[in-house]
């Protein structure tokens, strides 16, 4: 049976929790976790052009992934800090980005991806601080994966929900299933599961953890999330 993994990581602008920006030690956790498919949050730098956190030389010499193109903006990686990475070998059918409501600007990515024998969907996102923006980020996402919800689809993020699974949790849960990955935050202390993959009923989760390595503990200071899927 062919699976594919996934993994959603926030990467903290590639700051780490001794508050240096070191991009090579994200790539090294990424080369670790070894996804197909990635979901990055907080992708690209604050201020200024917003360029991407990880230099896209750096990404190429150091990994085996590239990013979604987004087309959006020239120096950016993400769509509001939103990216996709795939396998330099990945085939990408579309991709788009998603509007969503907002009190501080929030987006969405998605790409179809061709990988393994496996053709997905993938929806990444970093929803809000408050309950009440995520609730509505999260109905505007839900609407949007159901506009071809033929294909097998994956979403993951920060969905920034301390509750345990009211608010945007409980409205996602109504049309997908959680992978219970595990406590992602903090990195050096996981308390909480703030980073979350869902799948539709069309795969079948094989296997799912929080990748906790010593280089994950400094890379940012959330660590990253994963989980194997195969067709149902």
């Amino acid at each position: 049976m062919k699976t594919i993994r996934v993994a959603s990581y926030n990467i903290r602008k590639a700051i780490g929790t001794d508050r240096r920006r070191m991009p090579e030690r994200v790539l090294e956790v990424l080369n670790e976790v070894d996804a197909d498919i990635v979901a990055l949050q907080e992708a690209d730098r604050r201020f200024g052009v917003r360029s991407a956190a990880i230099p896209p030389l750096l990404m190429d010499n150091q990994s085996g992934y590239r990013p979604v193109p987004l087309n959006v903006q020239v120096d950016s990686m993400g769509w509001h800090g939103n990216a996709l990475l795939v396998r330099k070998e990945a085939e990408v059918a579309r991709h788009d980005v998603l509007h969503l409501p907002y009190l501080e600007p929030r987006g969405a990515t998605m790409a179809e991806v061709a990988m393994n024998g496996v053709t997905l969907r993938v929806f990444g996102m970093h929803l809000d601080l408050s309950g009440l923006w995520r609730r509505r980020q999260a109905a505007a996402v839900i609407h949007a994966a159901a506009q071809g919800a033929e294909m097998p689809t994956v979403l993951m993020g920060d969905l920034n929900e301390w509750s345990a699974g009211r608010g945007c949790l409980a409205d996602f849960a109504r049309h997908y299933s959680f992978a219970p990955c595990g406590r992602s935050f903090h990195a050096r202390r996981p308390v909480a599961r703030l980073d979350r993959i869902m799948h539709c009923g069309k795969l079948a989760l094989k296997d799912c953890g929080v990748h906790e390595s010593a280089a994950a503990r400094k890379a940012s200071d959330h660590l990253p999330i994963w989980a194997d899927f195969a067709l149902g």
